[in-house]
């Protein structure tokens, strides 16, 4: 690629841009074109809206050349290394440890994922599409990317409500991604069924869609898909459970599923370790739990690990337990997920009180979190225990932490 954006030793430039939720969305579009076509510098998203602590690690681990603020001011950095050629986007993920991996995309990549959304959801030439997700995340970013692909200018929506969705209506706009909890939130809203249902195509995904919900959304004539995918495979890679265009997926003998295709991402910045573990002969190994019927339709049974996908956030239970472990009145605490109506899962802290007849409360926990972690991994659910119960290896047992009350 002769036109990509080089620094010093064939490197290819790395700028991270600042984003103030969903309503910044806009101010990614251009970097993101230019990163896409070779023109400008690779970029790294980053949520401005999370703890400084945290932007701060994003900032120290990937190493960009340049950071821009959310006011549009640029800042220089020295001692980037600059990413590989190929790389147009890195998201930043949290791995199993908190510590931040960065999921390398290339252009090629992006630009299949986008096409194959828009043949899939059935995108007509100069149909619009609204952005109600954060850009720092790749469901928001990919719709980004799709309206770049298809040549159109996205409608941004800082709140995804009723008003919202049926004013983008009105400018044109025919599809968008939502994740469950949104969707709950919409049906439930006056008027909210109503504006769904002119849309085309509303995508649903970053976590498992309730039946239910999903169910009276359908009931309402709204043309609701479910998508399944990960950062790994630029966003949503199986709608209504088929593979798009190019992927292939199947279930490995240790029952995790294994995605390969035009979609997959690159590598981890920087992390040949990881980068070698998840790509394997050619393959993204997941950490869900699943099986092809004979039909090709993929169903997925859980995930192999821990994670808590909450309103499409994954969460780290261990990194919510370090910072609720140094609360005031927390003498043992774990966090698990419990199952949510609304947001899929619910960040659950199991905590052992230092003194039974004064213990901490819901909202100090959720205030000492959040000076560390950004508010959606903040428990929303505090039980108290006299002791955490164990397996025979001294671990948690975490299958009975996430059914207790008491």
């Amino acid at each position: 690629m002769d036109s990509v954006d080089s620094g010093e030793g064939g490197q290819r430039r790395l700028h991270a841009v600042l984003l103030n939720g969903v309503a910044d969305a806009g101010r990614l579009l251009d970097p993101l074109a230019r990163a896409l076509d070779g023109t400008g510098p690779a970029i790294l998203p980053v949520d401005a809206q999370q703890p400084a602590a945290r932007i701060r690690q994003l900032i120290d681990v990937f190493r960009p050349g340049a950071v821009t603020d959310t006011d549009g001011e640029e800042r220089t950095r020295s001692g980037s290394p600059g990413v590989s050629p190929e790389t147009a986007v890195i998201i930043g993920t949290s791995g199993s440890t908190g510590e931040p991996k960065g999921v390398e995309l290339s252009a090629a990549a992006l630009t299949h994922s986008a096409r194959a959304s828009l043949a899939r959801a059935g995108a007509r030439p100069g149909e619009r599409w609204l952005v109600c997700l954060p850009a720092a995340h790749v469901a928001g970013l990919q719709v980004l990317v799709r309206s770049l692909v298809s040549g159109t200018e996205p409608v941004v929506a800082a709140q995804a409500t009723a008003d919202a969705v049926r004013d983008a209506a009105d400018a044109g706009c025919a599809h968008l991604s939502v994740v469950p909890t949104q969707l709950v939130r919409l049906l439930g809203e006056d008027g909210g069924a109503r504006a769904l249902a002119r849309y085309r195509s509303v995508l649903v995904g970053g976590a498992a869609a309730g039946a239910a919900a999903l169910d009276q959304a359908r009931d309402a004539g709204i043309a609701v898909m479910t998508t399944y995918g990960m950062s790994e495979t630029c966003g949503g890679c199986v709608y209504d459970g088929m593979p798009l265009a190019g992927v292939t997926v199947r279930a490995g003998a240790d029952g995790r599923l294994r995605i390969s295709g035009p979609v997959l991402m690159n590598r981890y910045h920087a992390r040949p370790d990881l980068t070698a573990t998840a790509l394997v002969d050619g393959e993204f190994v997941t950490s869900d739990l699943g099986y092809v019927a004979a039909d090709g339709r993929v169903a997925i049974r859980g995930r192999a690990d821990d994670v808590i996908n909450t309103g499409g956030y994954k969460v780290v239970p261990g990194e919510v337990a370090a910072a609720a472990a140094t609360c005031p009145g927390v003498r043992e605490v774990v966090v698990v997920g419990r199952p949510d109506p609304e947001w899929g899962e619910r960040v659950t802290a199991v905590v052992v009180p230092a003194n039974p007849d004064d213990p901490p409360g819901l909202e100090l926990l959720r205030t000492h979190v959040s000076a560390r972690l950004p508010r959606y991994a903040c428990p929303s659910e505090i039980v108290l225990t006299e002791a955490i119960p164990v397996l025979p290896s001294g671990k948690p047992d975490l299958a009975a932490l996430k059914m207790s009350r008491t």
